[in-house]
Parts: structure tokens; sequence; C-alpha cells
């Protein structure tokens, strides 16, 4: 069943629309997608080209000779990862509208793996709109906490 998403980037520039097969997803541990994301692994949803419809294009970065990069060059907003000569493309989980929507179903780039920023579950957990130095920021712009 084909399921219709949504995403974009943190400054709403750049839009697209994706027809899904699936709500899998997965994790990349390369060196390469952790530089280009700054986390610890990239989550990605992997897409076929076709099935991807740009709203308003993405900029694009060369991040080798074989692949390249969709970015929104004002806020810096990372989209994936595509082959020069591939049908696919993958797409960040996090730049979806509803993330939530995808469960990780395998590992990618297992070399680079760090597997103590795997099972976080017994670390404390602090949520934004309790901290108070992210609340007394937000209310000194006279704003709420956003989601």
């Amino acid at each position: 069943m084909t399921r219709t998403m949504t995403g974009g980037c943190q400054c709403g520039r750049v839009r697209y629309v994706a027809q899904l097969e699936s709500n899998d997803a997965y994790l990349c541990h390369c060196r390469m997608c952790q530089r280009a994301t700054g986390g610890f692994a990239a989550s990605f949803v992997q897409v076929p080209r076709k099935a991807v419809t740009w709203e308003s294009e993405p900029d694009w970065y060369a991040s080798s000779v074989i692949a390249k990069r969709p970015f929104c060059s004002h806020c810096g907003t990372p989209f994936g990862f595509m082959f020069n000569d591939g049908d696919g493309m993958d797409l960040t989980l996090g730049s979806f509208d509803e993330p939530g929507y995808f469960h990780p179903a395998l590992h990618s780039g297992a070399e680079g793996m760090h597997e103590a920023w795997l099972d976080t579950r017994d670390l404390p957990r602090y949520y934004s709109a309790t901290t108070e130095s992210v609340v007394s920021h937000w209310k000194a712009a006279g704003l709420e906490v956003p989601e």
C-alpha cells in the first residue's frame, strides 16, 4: 500500500512529497554520513527517485565522485543521499513531517558504528519544555517552547 508523506527543512524553504511503499528506515554509520549530518549516524528512508517530488528544489552538494546530497542552503537541513547513477535516493528521517511513522529495519556502514550510542534507554531524559535554560530563552524571545 502506497502512503504519501511530506517533509521539508527547518526554515520551510524546501518541501517535498514522497510516495512510500513501506515504513522501513535505516541507520547509516559510515564516516561520510556522520560528517554530512553531524550525528553518530544518519537515519534514512530509501525511496525511488521518481517517488519524490520537490515542491521547491533543494541545493545539491557533490559529497564524492559517486554521490550527491540535497540540502537547504538557507537553514542547513540535510535531506539525504543519492548515487549519481542510481534509481533511488535516501531521505533523512528527521526531514519528514511525521518521522514517528518509520521504524528501524537495518544498519548500514557498520564499520563506523559507535555501539555506545545505540542503546541509551537507561540514560536520564530531559524534555525541552521543562528544561529551564531552554524555556527561559524562548520566553525571553516572547515565545513558547516549540514541539
